[in-house]
């Protein structure tokens, strides 16, 4: 890649030794006799180095132009209105669903989920992700000034090799050093500024996410909560007919004993009784497995969790209606929706950074130095002395001409990354629309479900207790017996996962509407145990103050929240 660098200024006091440039003892002194005589008590000036007054380039540096689209949200495919209008189950009135889950009256429930918010570990990973994020805006603020600054200093011995017969002059001297230099890249094309607003957009799109990771979180408590329940509730229900099933089995027994039935009536209730048992089992790994998945959703190692659940208890119920209000308010209220936009917006802002390089970067450089040697007449203590100052300063110019399409292209990835995030944003609306509508389904459906089932298991319990009777008479065969048992034990475990299919619809519903990152509203990112143990390790200067970790409330974080990308440094 061909480049153009035009400096204007003179560096030749820090880039060339004096000494080096002594080829003998006479020259050293005639050479440092004139190094005197220019410096005339004062520093080392240059005529071509023209002097640029701060303020103009500052001027130039903040009013320069802004490369680069400036980001616009993208049109988002957003229906009028529900598929189920007017279905008496749904209520579209708006709400902010901060505690969804308190439509179920449960009390643990709700301590689950205030636990889950204070203990869970993927919940604290995204609020430290939001500091890192915090931080890399801090970088990318500081890029806008000075981004050089050095200080050093040196002392070196030298040797000069010279045509002289050996020795027969000292061709060996001790220098010392000390220098400062500094440059600053001017923003005229809006480089630097453009990166300060991707890095705010990320910054944003990271609380963003964290509140994602919150409303997961709860959805996910609450799913594993109904569960349990319902879980719990299909082992009773396989308890119970246990017990009718053993009645079934010793009347069998008692009429094969006395010899009004065959063996045959005896091996079909064992064989009953047993596959009904061996259902047990199985529901004891799912139930152990949706308490385990609650424990590390506590932030808990698997373990008993009796003093959080008390015990088995009925599945939650689900209110009447579910409140949905109307498909645009996604675009407010859901976390991932908001991230989607932001990130669309970050990767705009990387447009303007590739264009930039299209374009010649202005820079001030400057050095400032003290330089002296033992050579006499001098000495290493006129270091400290004003007569060894010097300095150099002016403009540079940097242009990247001859990039054989490198940066040209390095624009069209950046524009292709822009969108594909925009048709990311668009299909995230889509997608957030299709979790809501499956949501509000199983709620419906499974309701309606539930209420046949309801009437199922009334007849079937009627059915079992009329064909047990006509057995005991010697009316019916057994196999009718059997039959009423399966058919009862079938629809009440559908009738468990139906009643347990309505909350679940309630929840995954309340969970698209993007329900429960509300409770995160002023409460810190990173828990205060955290911060103390990062303060500890690390100076984190302002960064964990509540004024900058704190999210505002109330909202999510959208694209107008970024903040001028002209800012003071932070350290």
């Amino acid at each position: 890649m061909g480049k153009i660098n035009v400096a204007f200024g003179t560096q030749t006091a820090l880039q060339l030794s004096r000494g080096a440039l002594i080829a003998s003892r006479t020259i050293v002194l005639r050479l440092s006799q004139k190094l005197r005589t220019r410096r005339s008590g004062s520093v080392l000036r240059n005529r071509w180095c023209p002097r640029i007054p701060l303020g103009l380039g500052v001027a130039l540096l903040i009013q320069g132009c802004l490369l680069g689209p400036d980001f616009k949200p993208p049109p988002a495919p957003v229906a009028d209105k529900w598929l189920e209008q007017g279905n008496k189950s749904v209520d579209f009135t708006a709400s902010e669903y901060r505690d969804w889950w308190a439509v179920f009256n449960d009390p643990r429930l709700t301590r689950l989920i205030q636990l889950a918010y204070q203990q869970n570990l993927t919940l604290k990973t995204a609020g430290v992700r939001v500091l890192e994020a915090r931080a890399r805006l801090g970088i990318a603020i500081g890029e806008f000034y000075p981004q050089q600054q050095q200080l050093g200093a040196s002392l070196t011995y030298n040797r000069i090799p010279i045509s002289l017969p050996y020795n027969f002059i000292t061709n060996t001297y001790w220098a010392d050093q000390f220098g400062a230099q500094a440059a600053w890249e001017l923003d005229i094309w809006g480089k630097l500024r453009r990166a300060i607003e991707s890095t705010d957009g990320g910054f944003l799109a990271s609380v963003a996410n964290y509140d994602d990771v919150l409303v997961t979180l709860v959805g996910d408590v609450a799913t594993a909560y109904v569960q349990i329940r319902t879980t719990e509730r299909q082992i009773a229900i396989a308890r119970d007919n246990i017990t009718r099933q053993r009645t079934a089995l010793k009347i069998a027994r008692a009429k094969f004993q006395y010899g009004t039935v065959t063996r045959r009536d005896v091996y079909q209730a064992e064989n009953v009784l047993g596959a009904t048992e061996a259902t047990i089992p199985q529901l004891n790994i799912q139930l152990a497995q949706a308490k385990n998945a609650l424990s590390v959703l506590l932030g808990m190692p698997p373990g008993p969790l009796d003093d959080l659940l008390a015990g088995p208890s009925d599945i939650p119920t689900a209110p009447e209606q579910v409140i949905v209000g109307i498909p645009a308010d996604l675009l407010r209220r859901r976390p991932d929706v908001r991230r989607a936009e932001l990130q669309a917006a970050t990767q705009s802002a990387q447009i303007g950074v590739a264009k930039a390089d299209l374009f010649p970067t202005f820079s001030l450089v400057g050095n400032v130095g003290t330089l002296a040697t033992d050579i006499s007449p001098s000495n290493l203590g006129n270091v400290f002395t004003r007569g060894s100052l010097h300095y150099s300063v002016g403009p540079a110019i940097q242009w990247n001409v001859l990039n054989y399409g490198q940066i040209t292209n390095n624009v069209r990835v950046q524009d292709a990354k822009f969108q594909e995030l925009l048709i990311d944003y668009q299909n995230t609306v889509l997608k957030a629309q299709q979790e809501v509508e499956d949501g509000i389904a199983t709620f419906i459906y499974s309701r309606d479900q539930a209420e046949f089932l309801q009437q199922s298991v009334g007849a079937a319990e009627g059915a079992l207790r009329i064909a047990l009777l006509q057995y005991r008479e010697g009316i019916l065969d057994f196999t009718t017996v059997l039959s009423a048992e399966r058919n009862l034990c079938q629809a009440q475990n559908n009738l468990a996962l139906a009643t347990g299919s309505i909350a679940l619809g309630l929840i995954t519903t309340y969970r698209a509407l993007g329900g429960g990152w509300q409770i995160r509203e002023g409460s810190d990112f990173i828990p205060a145990e955290t911060q103390r143990e990062m303060a500890e390790r690390t100076n984190w200067g302002t960064l964990l103050t509540p004024d900058l970790l704190r999210p505002d409330a109330p909202g999510l974080p959208s694209p107008q929240d970024r903040a001028p990308p002209v800012r003071p440094p932070e350290w």
